[in-house]
């Protein structure tokens, strides 16, 4: 496959510039090659392209205006000339757009082979992309880097350009054949709230980062901060992020200055971008930095805080290794952020963080558990949390441990191998109807499919091999995150997903994966949310979960204890509320309409394939998964079940598997098939 990635502001192999699509210091056009480079590296891709536009600037470097610029076999940079060479900033592009877009249209028609697929960032490639399509027939992919509809709550007026950005924004979803978000936030709440969204086209990619060593060295960190820092070994509090209100640098400032313990006993060191002076860059740059300086004074931090004006990579890098040798904490307090790459990159290196609970951070830091969500609203919040991490030894031990075991999987490879999968489904042709199964695997994911490579291959044979078993997912999960997991455990796609502990199906028609209304309508009588919001609030022990888990027909909590359910559902029969409530994985808790559930979904999806009761299995390993297990003619429980479920091995309706997670499914499904068979053949012999 042919791959080209668009992106109109123009890239650099190498150091990232001073001004410039690249002076957040090199944050997405190192994801761009970062993708690319791992592209070029698998066999089923013929050639990994990069077309921006080309200009011509001695400030920036030559080769900006050289045509092409060839980084390996398979990959390489192509500029396309719009006919003004002059260097643009991201604002002004949009001039010159028509012109690009033209004099791209017109080189790729001159190729002998089309690429296959064009990967557009940001919404301004996308537009382009999408004329190419019209032009061309070149299929596109989008992924959205900092929408614009979070952007529009954080401003203190209206403004049209804004307006027109998320305009653009919505085209864009609308246009693209795939759309990729890098967190749950940004896929399952930014990228939903836009008017064209559709949930099947949204696809969660986890970006990798570089994984490359600066080889434990510190000197050119310590060069680079030594000038501002009194004792520059004392635990590094890092920021890294661009000069923007949004990033909230300044109140990290104030939560520094106004803490005794960090005065005392840490340095700050802060990289806002790359600058000439205090006049470089847009208005709101030069207002931050002033807002920086004017902080270091009143709280007269000199001594203690570094804010350098330029900086390598491999500072960056050594930075980190700085913080972590010094038992520092990294910290992200972005009133918003969509994603948060530097939070990974920490992890990498070993150093835990401090991160804002709105947006990206919430995914990061709860799945790789190195570090401490804040209010970044909150200075004193804020400060707390660094003062913890900084000074007790053994919160800091665990957290550096967690970030650099838990992130070794977050790497570009594994990237490039979740986006050849989304690509394949774009480029294939369209695939007749598949005959309606015989039997049904309704099979819950985590565990039970998931934690073995070997099974999981296994029983996707098993699928290739047997036509006549239709395959379902059931989950606690959302269709995103099912999606995710499936992809990257190499499973085949199901012919519908329940989602959501049972609270949604989806399926799909016409080429798309839409919501099942009919299931949604009928699970809606007697649900009061609201009720249950207000009946919950004040039980101290139940935590609601992220907002995005907090569907349309589930409330979703954490709680301590299996006893929590037993005392919500009194809490809910006391206000005269019916609802399910189900604990599960020894700390989830959800509540749900009385008729929803993943036995009630396993129904419905049973009745939607015309595949009678008798001949549905389903597998799952946890107490959301019981009441399927429970209904089921022929359930399996995977070896390693969750103790929760013990009890249900006693049942006759119930396999327990040797095994675990797919394998124990498979085996399962083999043992159970095989019982049904004979009683089939006993049935026929006692009625002759």
């Amino acid at each position: 496959m042919h791959i080209v990635s668009l992106a109109l502001g123009g890239c650099l192999k190498g150091e990232p510039v001073r001004y410039g699509i690249t002076e957040d210091t090199g944050g997405h056009i190192t994801y761009i090659l970062g993708e690319m480079e791992a592209l070029a590296r698998r066999g089923d891709v013929e050639m990994a392209e990069v077309i921006t536009r080309r200009f011509d600037d001695p400030r920036l470097g030559a080769i900006h205006a050289e045509a092409e610029e060839w980084l390996g076999p398979k990959l390489v940079i192509r500029r396309i000339d719009s006919g003004n060479r002059r260097y643009l900033a991201k604002e002004a592009l949009s001039a010159d757009r028509a012109a690009f877009t033209e004099a791209l249209i017109a080189e790729l028609g001159q190729r002998e082979r089309l690429p296959d697929l064009i990967h557009a960032h940001f919404a301004d490639a996308a537009d382009v992309a999408r004329k190419v399509e019209d032009a061309l027939g070149i299929p596109f992919i989008y992924t959205a880097h900092s929408l614009g509809m979070d952007k529009r709550m954080a401003m203190p007026a209206p403004s049209a350009a804004l307006e027109a950005r998320i305009a653009e924004e919505d085209r864009a979803i609308a246009g693209a054949r795939a759309i990729i978000g890098s967190s749950r936030d940004e896929c399952e709440r930014q990228l939903a709230a836009y008017p064209s969204a559709r949930i099947g086209k949204i696809h969660r990619l986890i970006p990798g980062i570089d994984r490359s060593a600066a080889g434990g060295e510190i000197s050119s960190a310590i060069e680079l901060v030594s000038p501002f820092l009194r004792e520059p070994m004392k635990p590094v509090v890092l920021a890294i992020a661009r000069p923007v209100h949004k990033k909230n640098l300044v109140r990290l400032v104030e939560a520094f200055g106004k803490s005794p313990t960090l005065r005392e006993q840490c340095n700050l060191v802060v990289l806002a971008g790359l600058r000439d002076d205090l006049q470089s860059g847009e208005a709101e740059q030069q207002d931050v930095l002033r807002g920086l300086v004017d902080a270091i004074d009143r709280h007269d931090l000199y001594g203690k805080v570094a804010y350098p004006k330029s900086h390598t990579r491999r500072q960056v890098k050594q930075l980190y290794t700085l913080a972590a040798r010094t038992r520092g904490v990294f910290v992200n307090p972005a009133l918003m952020e969509p994603y948060g790459l530097t939070l990974v990159e920490a992890a990498a290196h070993g150093v835990p963080v401090v991160a804002s609970k709105i947006g990206g951070p919430q995914d990061i830091v709860g799945e790789l558990e190195h570090g401490l969500l804040v209010d970044p609203a909150n200075e004193r919040e804020i400060s707390q949390a660094i003062e913890r991490l900084a000074t007790d030894r053994q919160l800091w031990e665990t957290c550096s441990h967690n970030g650099q075991a838990n992130s070794r999987e977050v790497n570009w490879d594994a990237y490039a191998g979740g986006f050849m999968a989304i690509a394949r489904q774009v480029t294939a042709p369209a695939t007749s109807l598949r005959p309606r199964p015989a039997h049904l695997l309704v099979s819950d994911l985590d565990n039970t499919l998931t934690g073995c490579d070997r099974g999981a291959t296994r029983i996707g044979r098993f699928f290739q091999r047997q036509a006549q078993f239709g395959f379902v997912i059931a989950t606690g999960r959302s269709i995103v995150e099912a999606r995710r997991l499936v992809r990257d455990w190499k499973l085949p796609d199901p012919r519908a997903w329940i989602t959501s502990v049972g609270t949604e199906i989806y399926v799909e028609r016409g080429g798309d994966l839409v919501l099942d209304t009919d299931y949604a309508d009928g699970i809606g009588y007697e649900w009061h949310p609201t009720a249950i919001d207000d009946a919950l609030d004040d039980l101290p022990v139940l935590i609601p979960q992220a907002s995005y888990e907090q569907r349309p027909f589930k409330r979703s909590y954490f709680a301590n204890s299996p006893e929590m359910a037993g005392q919500v559902e009194d809490r809910l029969r006391s206000h005269g509320i019916p609802a399910r409530v189900v604990f599960s994985h020894d700390r989830l808790l959800d509540v749900l309409p009385p008729m929803a559930g993943k036995a009630a979904a396993m129904g419905h999806v049973a009745r939607m394939f015309d595949v009678p009761v008798e001949q549905v299995f389903a597998a799952g390993d946890s107490g959301n998964d019981e009441d399927m297990l429970t209904a089921c003619q022929n359930a399996i429980m995977v070896g390693n079940h969750a103790a929760e479920i013990a009890a249900l091995a006693r049942r006759p309706n119930v396999y327990l598997a040797r095994r675990s997670h797919a394998a124990g499914t498979l085996e399962g499904i083999l043992a159970q098939h095989r019982a049904q068979r004979l009683r089939e053949r006993r049935d026929t012999r006692i009625s002759a």
